[in-house]
């Protein structure tokens, strides 16, 4: 397949990931088909694109016809056989290889041997997934960041089994929907997370040792860093239980001890305390959530 062969984008899940993904397919032109099982999801994926949409229209950089035209090129199923039309489709689902599993088994009489399967994967084996699906050679990983409308960067990840024809539709496919696309073997982290997640646990356990107060550790890394956002922020805002899944899954791939999630971690989890979406995580959100 070639980049021009792809006019229409399937997108599998559409949580807060998948919905970022699902605009930018659209704001690059292309027909886009979302499905997800839970009908609560699409409708919630709906009004997330249109207020994502409506911070561009503030910012002058987009008009109200063309968010129009972009939520026009949109259409939303619980059937999965929207995705039929699709010549690529990226999942978005939970980060659960068995979650994941039970999707491929449900895009196998839908998808045709030619069709591109991208995983938005932060933290599995890309290699793993490509062998639970008919056609592994048009298997690849495309890790997106969250907010995706934002976020410049997309890691392409070929599995094993990738064809390099596949891997090369990826890549244009990321630059068509505005990012700047980066190839890494399929391994722990790939680049980014493979960098961060040792980053932000260092942070809790500097927290989790006295060293210094959440706010001071994020000032630190802001002032003298140059980071847009502590990394105490920065699990608050993603959410404090992904950071703790992601650095078990490459704490018990790798035995690294710098993937491990420190016990502060894993309580403040046990505890609820996942952020800023909970009211609680390393800084206090009850009056803001009100």
């Amino acid at each position: 397949m070639k980049i021009e062969d792809v006019k229409i984008v399937g997108v599998a899940g559409a949580g807060s990931m998948g919905s970022g993904i699902i605009q930018v397919a659209a704001q690059a032109g292309f027909q886009v088909r979302v499905f997800d099982v839970n009908e609560a999801m699409l409708q919630k994926a709906q009004k997330t694109i249109a207020t994502s949409l409506d911070r561009f229209i503030k910012k002058g950089t987009l008009t109200e016809d063309q968010k129009g035209e972009i939520t026009g090129r949109i259409s939303y199923s619980t059937d999965v056989n929207t995705l039929s039309a699709a010549q690529y489709v990226i999942e978005a689902v939970f980060e659960n290889v068995e979650v994941k599993k039970e999707l491929f088994k449900k895009l196998e009489p839908v998808c045709g041997d030619d069709v591109i399967i991208a995983s938005n994967t932060s933290s599995l084996s890309v290699t793993e997934m490509a062998s639970l699906v008919r056609c592994p050679e048009n298997f690849v990983g495309m890790h997106f960041f969250n907010p995706v409308p934002m976020m410049k960067l997309v890691e392409i990840i070929p599995a094993l089994q990738t064809a390099q024809a596949t891997t090369d539709v990826a890549l244009e496919m990321g630059r068509k929907f505005g990012k700047t696309p980066i190839t890494c073997k399929d391994t722990p982290g790939f680049v980014l997370n493979r960098l961060l997640v040792p980053y932000m646990m260092d942070a809790i356990r500097l927290l989790e040792d006295g060293v210094a107060s959440a706010e001071d550790i994020d000032t630190a890394m802001k002032l003298g860093a140059g980071m847009p956002m502590g990394p105490l922020e920065l699990q608050d805002f993603a959410g404090v239980e992904i950071g703790y899944y992601v650095g078990d899954i490459f704490f018990n791939y790798t035995k690294d001890a710098r993937f491990a999630p420190p016990t502060l971690l894993r309580n403040m989890v046990k505890a609820g305390h996942v952020g800023r979406k909970a009211g609680r995580g390393f800084y206090d959100y009850s009056e803001e959530k009100k």
